[in-house]
């Protein structure tokens, strides 16, 4: 294996054994933790970023901020389907298998994977939807992408993927995440903002107390006299005994 990694012939193989090789050297706790992570736990984790995004924009942010950034949080999972479904032919016609197909030495730690390995679902997924976030909010974005990052490194170690397919996941996801976002945005900022402006869920894009702190509530002023100087009062008698 050490031979396969410095050989430089390959290097996408030699850093597919040098990553995948660290679980040689691991308890079997941490092998099932990165399997549970590379599977199902980052995009869990990145559904929850999304929905901490929603709500902390919602609550914080003026009216047409949340419009904006609610729309961009609703383009990120759209975008990770579109992404998704564009993958399909793209595997199709590069029918590239499975590293443990090809190559001995190579320790699979997700069982039943046969189909093809380029590009990758997961990390597809995790770069859109990550994109989709960093659109709609850059400190929640940053997050995301980290954690986009770790999922693609969570499928090399777990031996069912190459890291030139873990890096065409996030190529594909970024591109079509953010070619995608001028007219996806222009569909779904006046949606939002439709919402927005509804009584019964007007909530899901700006919440009633974000609103009365921004000053979208402005309350009804009172109409007053003014206090009558006494010369005022004089003329008014004056023109009061003329009559």
């Amino acid at each position: 294996m050490a031979g396969l990694a410095s050989n430089g012939s390959n290097p996408d193989l030699g850093l597919l054994h040098d990553i995948n090789g660290l679980a040689e050297d691991t308890p079997r706790w941490f092998d099932r933790t990165m399997e549970f992570a590379g599977e199902y736990g980052i995009l869990l984790a990145l559904v929850l970023v999304l929905v901490w995004c929603w709500w902390s924009v919602r609550r914080r942010g003026s009216a047409e901020d949340s419009v904006s950034a609610v729309a961009g949080l609703i383009w990120a999972p759209l975008a990770a389907g579109i992404a998704v479904l564009i993958n399909i032919p793209i595997r199709g016609f590069v029918e590239r298998p499975r590293p443990s197909l090809d190559h001995r030495g190579i320790d699979v730690l997700v069982a039943g994977k046969t189909d093809y390995s380029f590009v990758s679902d997961h990390a597809t997924m995790a770069m859109a939807i990550a994109a989709g976030i960093f659109v709609a909010h850059r400190k929640f974005g940053f997050a995301a992408i980290g954690l986009a990052l770790v999922e693609g490194f969570c499928r090399v170690y777990l031996g069912v993927h190459y890291p030139t397919d873990v890096v065409g996941g996030f190529a594909l996801g970024t591109a079509v995440t953010l070619l995608l976002a001028p007219l996806a945005l222009a569909l779904l900022t006046p949606f939002a903002s439709a919402v927005a402006g509804s009584g019964r869920v007007g909530w899901l894009v700006r919440s009633k107390a974000a609103g009365s702190a921004g000053g979208a509530m402005v309350p009804e002023t009172l109409d007053i006299p003014e206090p009558q100087t006494e010369e005022a009062g004089t003329a008014s008698g004056e023109n009061d005994l003329a009559a």
